[in-house]
């Protein structure tokens, strides 16, 4: 079996190589191909995901290219975790946003729609290279954000190979676990809405309902990501919320928040992923192994604590090192594994994606994207049903839909008038005037990625 990775220069192609390596040879990956168009960040990047691949799984067949054609021929899975621009587009995709005083935040804020104006014709491109050239039952697992307006528009295009994965709610339930002592296998739950933007129906461990005792254990709102929240407004709502959600629940105060802070996120990731790259540069990465790890160690760890903190005001200071040989936790990758897995054992499982609706959620289309609990097995997937949901969650994820099926048909057709309606309806900018003048910033702001808008 191949596995391809579009977008193997990320700073978090280690992630990819470790989770896939240690999985290798159960789930028969014979093969793992790691493009990226930037040669520099594939050497760099790309060569420690081959280390970390080859330390822990030598009989694994690792290439690098540049060439998306060699990449995708003949595999059987896909991994698309693209940045159109790199790090630079996306500050200032947030900065235009907030200097009219809205959330930038790229995947709920209105950078979303600016970043989705490069991610989208990027990921098409490498979808028709997918259809004519790798396995003819291929499966892409997109991680590229804005993930719900990215999957809603690549079904829409008629990319049906496409799914749309998140690690945020598995993260969610795996802290959960953890905080009772127990293993991440023995917790599952039940998530509604949309990606970046789902509520959790129930959660249950060991077979027992726990979220009205997690909803009151004030332990769970110093360890895991409950932390952004109150504990008046998870009563309120009878539910625990996708991290995320705080965007919608605390919008004057997280755009205050940044504002006050001396860097957004995107800036924050710009300056962290600079600084690492450049002391990595350096020096012979692939034979001073150790010394390029404890670098990104130290540049990482910064990331991981500097996490939602401009946001928010909760600031982290936990160590963090990236252990090569320890058990691979399921986050970035692991979505998709257990995904490949399930599938190959000829068993169900359950996870959480990003998928049409199908009648599962009432109120919303059948060929809306949602994010929600699947069944899963060889043939593919299919949502839990959940029927009729709390009237007051349906309307901020209706609210956000119609934001993404005019976004979608923006994409698509290059429409500038559908492109004010979807920034009109989005709830976080909710001014006409406003997405004007957002839409035509955008426009410009994108003129070398996304030309051709009428």
């Amino acid at each position: 079996m191949k596995i391809s990775v579009i977008g193997g220069g990320g700073v978090r192609s280690m992630f990819l190589a470790k989770s896939i390596a240690q999985k290798a040879e159960k789930l028969k990956i014979d093969e793992l191909c790691f493009m990226d168009n930037n040669e520099q960040k594939l050497r760099i990047y790309g060569g420690m995901a081959s280390n970390v691949a080859r330390l822990l799984c030598p009989k694994l067949k690792f290439s690098l290219t540049t060439n998306a054609r060699e990449a995708v021929s003949d595999a059987d899975y896909v991994i698309t975790t693209i940045r159109v621009g790199e790090d630079d587009m996306r500050a200032k995709d947030e900065r235009i946003a907030l200097n009219k005083g809205i959330l930038g935040q790229e995947t709920t804020g209105a950078a979303g729609f600016s970043f989705a104006m490069r991610s989208v014709p990027a990921l098409a491109e490498y979808c028709e290279l997918i259809k004519k050239y790798s396995k003819k039952d291929v499966k892409v697992f997109n991680f590229t954000n804005p993930a719900g307006v990215v999957s809603q528009t690549l079904r829409d295009m008629g990319y049906d190979f496409t799914y749309g994965i998140c690690d945020a709610p598995s993260s969610m339930l795996r802290s959960f676990a953890l905080l009772y002592n127990s293993s991440p296998d023995d917790i599952s739950g039940e998530v509604y809405g949309l990606n970046h933007l789902s509520y959790f129906k129930s959660i249950v461990l060991n077979g027992k309902e726990i979220m009205p005792e997690l909803i009151e254990n004030d332990e769970a709102y110093l360890k895991t990501d409950m932390r952004f929240f109150e504990k008046e407004l998870l009563r309120d709502r009878k539910c625990v919320l996708n991290e995320y959600l705080y965007y919608f629940y605390y919008r004057e105060q997280s755009v205050e928040n940044i504002l006050k802070a001396e860097k957004t996120r995107g800036e924050q990731i710009r300056d962290i992923n600079k600084n690492m790259t450049a002391e990595l540069e350096k020096i012979d990465t692939e034979n001073n192994f150790d010394e390029a790890l404890k670098i990104f160690n130290k540049w990482y760890g910064m990331r991981e604590n500097s996490y939602m903190s401009s946001e928010t005001g909760v600031k982290s200071n936990k160590k963090w090192e990236f252990d090569i040989y320890e058990e691979d936790d399921g986050g970035y990758a692991g979505v998709a594994l257990k995904f490949i897995e399930t599938a190959q054992s000829g068993k169900s499982g359950t996870m959480i994606m990003c998928v049409p609706n199908c009648g599962a959620i009432n109120g919303l289309r059948n060929d809306d994207v949602v994010e929600i609990t699947c069944d899963v097995d060889k043939n593919g997937c299919m949502p839990h049903i959940i029927g009729d949901v709390d009237e007051q969650n349906l309307e901020i994820i209706r609210r956000v839909k119609i934001y993404e099926r005019l976004a979608s048909k923006a994409l698509i057709n290059k429409d500038i008038s559908a492109a004010v309606q979807a920034l009109t309806m989005h709830p976080l900018v909710n001014s006409y005037s406003l997405a004007k003048e957002l839409v035509g910033e955008y426009i410009e702001h994108n003129r070398d990625y996304s030309g051709g808008w009428k």
